[in-house]
């Protein structure tokens, strides 16, 4: 009897642990197919990363992004001039990129595409110091600007001195390379452009200048997304970046309900390049321009501004915004 009773214990015992190891194979098996139903993509950034890239540094470290099905390989060009041109022979999925230059783009034959915006405001300005010579627009006549990346500073330039009664032939231009805070403080020009209000101002604030910003989007220049999501306009994966941009958009709720914590998340990221005070300020001072719907289309908004630089010279060839803006 009691060995019976002993048979029937290590039979039980058997049996619990052979469920056991087939309940724990089974878990694994569906976590292994989950792993390799992953979506791939491939995210080639603009620049090195840096606080205007928040809302996908966050989307990846909180795992929004594997929520979505996704798995995104953040990328940092070599070239910033590259973007574009890796996304136009379809060597990755996306890229971050500027409007004004997808445009571009577009009008040269480039098959690009607005895939979402990131920063849903103009970052760029005429900077001067606040206690400079410049106190106003009409000031700048026969000064220097020093720029790095040319583009469609003329027809910028053009509409911000109109008013004023010159243009971009009555200043001097001057490639500073990215030298443009100390080219300003030094003396070397007298304002700077490509420079963006949440970065060289506090950069100026933390050398302990003031500096002080002619707002494109306030002195009649239509206004635009500083940074925006590109793909293939022949060859995408709409359903992919649709949930991208549902990442992105879960990445920017936590930030702007999270300032604090997401600026830990986003410094921790990679310390030893973004733990610095230049990018705690830069945070702060970009959460107010992320797009809270990145998927969100306005073509009228962006043929606006093709139109401007239509009209202002700066387009090899008319475009219409509903040809290169993807539909979700």
């Amino acid at each position: 009897m009691k060995k019976l009773i002993k048979l029937t214990f290590l039979w039980a015992i058997t049996l619990m642990l052979s469920a056991g190891l087939h309940a724990s194979g089974n878990k694994q098996t569906s976590n292994n197919k989950q792993e390799k139903e992953l979506k791939e993509l491939t995210l080639m950034l603009e620049w090195f990363v840096n606080p205007d890239h928040g809302p996908i540094i966050i989307a990846q470290e909180n795992g929004y992004f594997e929520d979505q099905g996704l798995k995104v390989d953040i990328q940092e060009p070599a070239d910033p001039n590259l973007p574009p041109k890796l996304v136009a022979s379809e060597k990755v999925d996306l890229a971050v990129y500027y409007q004004p230059s997808l445009i571009h783009g577009v009008a040269n034959g480039l098959p690009l595409a607005w895939a979402g915006t990131l920063v849903a405001t103009p970052l760029d300005g005429l900077l001067v110091l606040d206690d400079g010579p410049i106190k106003s627009l009409k000031d700048m006549k026969g000064k220097t600007i020093g720029l790095n990346i040319g583009g469609i500073e003329n027809a910028i330039l053009d509409t911000l001195f109109e008013p004023y009664g010159f243009g971009a032939k009555d200043v001097k231009l001057v490639n500073v390379g990215w030298n443009l805070s100390s080219s300003l403080m030094s003396g070397r020009v007298d304002a700077i452009m490509g420079a963006y209000r949440n970065f060289e101002l506090n950069q100026l604030a933390i050398e302990g200048r003031k500096g002080r910003m002619f707002y494109y989007e306030e002195n009649n220049i239509p206004p635009y997304d500083e940074l925006i999501f590109i793909a293939n306009s022949k060859k995408n994966d709409k359903d992919a970046i649709r949930r991208f941009l549902r990442a992105i958009e879960l990445g920017t709720q936590y930030i702007v309900n999270n300032p604090e914590k997401s600026w830990k998340i986003f410094r921790d990221y990679s310390p030893k390049k973004l733990d610095n005070e230049l990018n705690r300020r830069a945070w702060f001072d970009t959460i107010s321009r992320f797009d809270l719907r990145p998927a969100a289309k306005d073509a009228g908004r962006y043929q606006a501004f093709a139109d401007y630089l239509q009209e202002n010279g700066e387009l090899k060839a008319k475009v219409n915004s509903k040809d290169y803006m993807l539909d979700f």
